[in-house]
């Protein structure tokens, strides 16, 4: 078994040695950093050659979430890890639902903060942890793997597949020399999406350039399908939760920003609509009270620039 996966490893590009870091142990302080900032110079560089693929993927995410279905992001270790950050972030950013975008990290809970070793090697769990979620054909599932082998991710995008479930696919190696295609993965797939980065500074350690990169990518989608979702004003996170002393002064000054009030109007307008930054700015830009706003915004499917010029 352990000369089985020796040979799915060997030959990754993410387990490689890295020609320019061969002496970073010999190294000053100064001159490892330039090292590393040297690499993670190449991340958004790679990224962005997969701008096209990651494009599928928001379409896909918006469509599914716009007909009640949910975003699940599963895989182990730093990949899980970020998964659960970008979902955790959600709520509070966008006023998403809960449940609406899912982090599923291999080992469960205990793994964001005390790794555990050898869960990523259980082919079956990933599905049985999709499965404890309910997933079903409205969902899509977006698994995460440096080396694009993890036993748990395979696992949890092929119970997707079986259940209907669109599928992305996030990895940082190659499968051929050609262009990365989905049909060319033995877990068919919806969309791949795989920066390819080179060796990391300390050889394997996926943490650095590959965590990198999965890091934007997931900034990207959610960023990107939320604002198609109507949730984002010209650059404003206008769909935020008011929670804290913080978000609740960063609300206000969304609206002075937007509408040119002052602070005691914002404050005024803000308490009016129920601390819900969207209905406030309509009720000023369009002059109407708060019932109206609300119509006028559940009529525009949540764009507040559609609300504002809405026509009956």
């Amino acid at each position: 078994m352990s000369k089985r996966v020796f040979n799915q490893i060997k030959d990754l590009v993410t387990e490689k040695r890295n020609p320019d870091t061969f002496d970073i142990d010999t190294k000053s302080t100064l001159q490892i950093l330039k090292l590393i900032n040297k690499e993670d110079k190449k991340v958004a560089l790679a990224v962005e050659k997969e701008l096209p693929h990651i494009a599928k993927a928001v379409d896909l995410i918006v469509d599914a979430l716009k007909n009640k279905g949910r975003l699940f992001y599963i895989g182990a270790g730093t990949s899980g890890r970020l998964g659960v950050l970008d979902a955790a972030e959600c709520p509070p950013t966008f006023g998403t639902p809960p449940g609406m975008i899912r982090g599923i990290i291999a080992g469960g809970r205990r793994t964001l903060v005390r790794s555990k070793e050898g869960v990523e090697d259980d082919f079956e769990a990933g599905g049985k942890d999709l499965e404890k979620n309910k997933i079903s054909k409205k969902d899509v599932v977006v698994g995460m793997t440096a080396s694009r082998r993890t036993p748990y991710v395979l696992g949890a995008l092929e119970k997707a597949k079986k259940v209907g479930a669109k599928t992305i696919f996030i990895f940082c190696n190659p499968i051929s020399r050609h262009k990365i295609r989905a049909s060319q993965l033995k877990t068919k797939v919806d969309v791949a999406i795989s920066p390819i980065l080179g060796p990391e500074v300390i050889t394997g350690s996926t943490r650095m350039k590959a965590g990198s990169a999965q890091k934007m990518i997931l900034n990207m989608l959610t960023t990107a399908s939320m604002i198609k979702l109507g949730k984002v004003y010209q650059n404003l996170m206008v769909d935020l939760q008011a929670k804290s002393e913080k978000l609740v002064e960063r609300s206000k000054r969304i609206i002075m920003m937007t509408t040119g009030v002052d602070y005691k109007e914002a404050e005024k307008y803000l308490e009016r609509a129920g601390g819900k930054v969207k209905t406030a700015l309509v009720m000023i830009l369009a002059n109407m009270d708060k019932k109206t706003a609300e119509k006028r915004l559940k009529d525009a499917e949540g764009f507040v620039a559609k609300a504002i010029d809405y026509q009956e």
